[in-house]
């Protein structure tokens, strides 16, 4: 017990300082590491595995919504750049830019991509000429720098892996639907494979994409009560066909300018998924995205039979799900705290007590509940159930305490109030950008999102909390990471 008490003790109490919790977490359970470039992490063996899992998730619905992955350069000419005004001005202050090749000085810088919408719309300009080249669905599985200012290991690092996909579409209303499309793919990547519940809607004028028409977000809440925006997608209108002069001949024969749209989702979302799920023991991982999801751990493995057996459980179950033996020289108290630590979605414990009454003790990491299952040919459904149990359960309880979190402010003084305590505050709001400023400066809060649940509301007679004019959005607000 000493031993398992040493272990957890590594990991400051997310209740103490969250911060220091986050990044506890992050290096003990071996997810990343730093590296000797400042602000950029080492993804390790886990954490890439995470990204692995949620990658072939969105590929493989990609691939069957008709998009093809295709790969870009690194490097932006400053000259392309600088095409869509709007755009440039939004990513100046984090452009990487290289200015030697060698030794020798570039006549003109290069960017190293921020994003990536001028190289696809340079591309685009190229492949589509007439109305049957159209939709392109194309998407890229890359890494991308901003000069971040603060770090933090997956949320916000200089460098970051992500999918951008970027589209043309003959119409403003089929870029619509493809933005919307998009946006709703990731809510299933975030609720049903993160178990992260989402408020989804439309940011604000000033919080949206530069260069964008619209922008859409899925926002979610830590459980230190700040919220995350976790994925985005983007209707980016005709402002980028326009800009590089994509045009195609419509069926009549007539020039038309393409519509465009971008969406993404990054290795933030691991952050945020250690966010809400993680507790003082270390990571909890949701069963879907775990990359073992079954830990087995021999009790006195020295003893005759007891690590064939678990060989042999390994070799069963791994038919239905992703199953590891830790066969380590480790004391077992040690193994539990390691795979506590770890986030392990279920822990087997079997010795040989356990082989001769036939049955196996399984330990959710999510609530340490033990629970005995018999030792047959039903433990494969048994445990299948058993992992679906858990992430609905993750989900339920982190879907209860972000409703918990998010109130609704009636009064101006009653909104800071609950700005300061933490969570979503949903308050009517004219769309006066000076409000939305003065309420940053104030508070530190910004405009999260007009979600599509508060879109329908009758605001007749409601007023903006700050300005006393006509309110048109029930927007969501919150401190963010």
């Amino acid at each position: 017990m000493a031993k398992k008490q040493g272990f957890v003790k590594q990991i400051t109490s997310r209740d103490d300082d969250f911060a220091k919790w986050y990044t506890d977490v992050c290096l003990k359970a071996e997810l990343c590491d730093y590296s000797s470039v400042k602000g950029c992490m080492i993804l390790r063996p886990t954490g890439t595995a995470l990204w692995e899992k949620l990658r072939e998730v969105i590929d493989t619905k990609l691939k069957a919504s008709g998009h093809q992955n295709v790969t870009m350069p690194m490097f932006i000419p400053e000259s392309l750049l600088l095409k869509e005004a709007e755009h440039v001005e939004g990513f100046a202050p984090e452009v990487a830019w290289v200015t030697h090749g060698g030794d020798k000085e570039l006549e003109e810088r290069l960017a190293i991509r921020p994003t990536s919408e001028v190289l696809f719309c340079e591309h685009f300009k190229k492949i589509i000429h007439s109305h049957r080249d159209l939709p392109v669905l194309y998407n890229q599985w890359v890494s991308v720098v901003r000069w971040e200012k603060n770090t933090r290991p997956f949320l916000r690092t200089t460098e970051f892996f992500w999918q951008e996909g970027h589209t043309a579409h003959a119409t403003y209303e089929e870029a619509e639907k493809e933005t919307l499309d998009m946006l709703n793919m990731y809510i299933y990547v975030c609720e049903e494979i993160l178990a992260i519940p989402i408020v989804a809607g439309l940011k604000s004028e000033k919080e949206k994409f530069a260069g964008a028409d619209k922008t859409y977000t899925n926002e979610t809440l830590m459980y230190d009560g700040k919220a995350l925006q976790i994925a985005t997608s983007h209707n980016l209108g005709d402002h980028f066909g326009k800009a590089f002069e994509i045009t195609y001949a419509d069926k009549e024969g007539k020039e038309q300018n393409v519509f465009t749209a971008s969406w993404g989702f990054t290795t933030r979302s691991i952050g945020g998924m250690i966010m809400v799920h993680s507790d003082d023991r270390g990571l909890v991982l949701p069963p879907r995205v775990a990359p073992t999801q079954v830990l087995i751990v021999p009790i006195a493995q020295h003893k005759e039979g007891v690590l064939d057996k678990a060989y042999e459980l390994r070799d069963q179950l791994q038919t239905d799900m992703s199953v590891t033996v830790d066969a380590s020289d480790k004391q077992p108290g040690w193994k539990f705290s390691e795979a506590e630590m770890k986030g392990y979605p279920i822990r087997l414990e079997i010795g040989p007590k356990d082989i001769e009454a036939g049955h196996v003790m399984a330990v959710r990491r999510d609530t340490l509940e033990k629970i005995e299952l018999p030792l047959d040919e039903n433990l494969n459904t048994a445990l299948t159930e058993l992992l679906n149990t858990i992430h609905n359960d993750m989900f339920a309880t982190a879907k209860a305490r972000q409703d918990e979190k998010t109130r609704v402010a009636h009064t101006e003084e009653e909104f800071f109030e609950l700005i300061e305590e933490g969570g979503f505050v949903i308050a009517p709001w004219s769309g006066d950008p000076k409000v939305e400023e003065m309420i940053k400066e104030k508070s530190g809060a910004t405009s999260r999102c007009w979600s599509f649940a508060h879109q329908n509301d009758d605001l007749t007679g409601v007023k903006d909390l700050w300005n006393g004019e006509d309110a048109k959005y029930m927007m969501h607000w919150a401190k963010a990471y």
